[in-house]
């Protein structure tokens, strides 16, 4: 049986900063418009952090099931180690997706945005199927557009609709930077898992795309960001603190432009959240202060 550290592993707090960031950003796009909510942000952190919760747990039992873990490079996997029974690690998935659904119905009720409720359950068939079901989109090399939209567009857009009722060109700026963030992490993810995979049949993007040309992606998806936060500054000049991320870049790029491979590229992954979450708490500190 697993023991609360690895379940914690299992969660993998180093992807954590996708759920945490486009909340950042959502409810500084929402103060620039004066109608940031701090509760109402907290409901959001509680939906986006559920939910990245238990999209790790499914991908580990969905992964786990399948054999794809079985000789993978990387963080611990509950369901390929063994350390727990499939049959567990999926509730501990249902579970996440729950506790992601009752924040989500009280912070629809309370921005009487009942529509999301729609946009909620897309996020959760989005979260399952990405590794589950007979024919994953995951394996497919859709992952990438799937976190866009959802720890991207989804994310922050609706952070600062239930606050503004309203979005602005601020937030969608900060929501094209965050995906592009967040699919960085993934895409480093799935080029040090590459070789597993494409044994495994799991045509990631990175699989299909191969070695170089996922590296120029993870080069150019850091450059979309940055080209998305600096699209705010016209109108929101403190926008402009977001260039003190830029020395947070340098060590993941580095090691990306240098060949890692492999657990060379786990280091990838953590500092590319950190600079995520940097890069979301400096553009939200910036719009909070426009």
């Amino acid at each position: 049986m697993a023991d609360p550290s690895q379940w914690l592993s299992g969660a993998r707090p180093r992807t954590w900063p996708a759920a945490i960031t486009p909340v950042l950003v959502g409810t500084g796009a929402a103060a620039a418009l004066d109608a940031a909510s701090l509760p109402r942000a907290g409901l959001a952190l509680v939906v986006a952090l559920a939910l990245q919760v238990g999209v790790n747990y499914a991908n580990d039992y969905s992964d786990g099931i399948r054999g794809t873990d079985t000789a993978r490079v990387g963080p611990f996997r509950l369901t390929g180690s063994g350390a727990a029974r499939p049959e567990a690690v999926r509730r501990a998935a249902f579970a996440a997706f729950g506790v992601a659904g009752v924040a989500g119905l009280v912070l629809v009720s309370i921005s009487r945005s009942w529509w999301l409720l729609g946009v909620g359950a897309a996020c959760v068939l989005a979260a399952w199927y990405y590794t589950g079901g007979r024919r994953p989109y995951g394996y497919a090399g859709l992952g990438e557009v799937s976190v866009f939209v959802f720890f991207g567009l989804v994310a922050v857009l609706g952070t600062t609709y239930t606050q503004a009722g309203r979005i602005s060109g601020a937030a969608v700026g900060g929501a094209i930077g965050v995906g592009a963030l967040a699919c960085a992490i993934l895409v480093a993810n799935n080029l040090r898992d590459a070789p597993s995979d494409r044994a495994a049949g799991k045509l990631t993007l990175a699989v299909r795309l191969g070695d170089v040309a996922t590296r120029r992606l993870y080069q150019g998806l850091l450059v979309t960001a940055a080209v998305a936060a600096l699209a705010v500054v016209p109108r929101h000049p403190a926008g402009l603190a977001v260039l003190l991320a830029t020395p947070a870049a340098v060590p993941p790029l580095r090691a990306v432009r240098g060949g890692a491979t492999g657990a060379a590229l786990i280091p990838v992954l953590r500092d590319t959240g950190r600079l995520e979450l940097l890069y979301g708490l400096l553009l939200a500190v910036g719009l909070a202060l426009s």
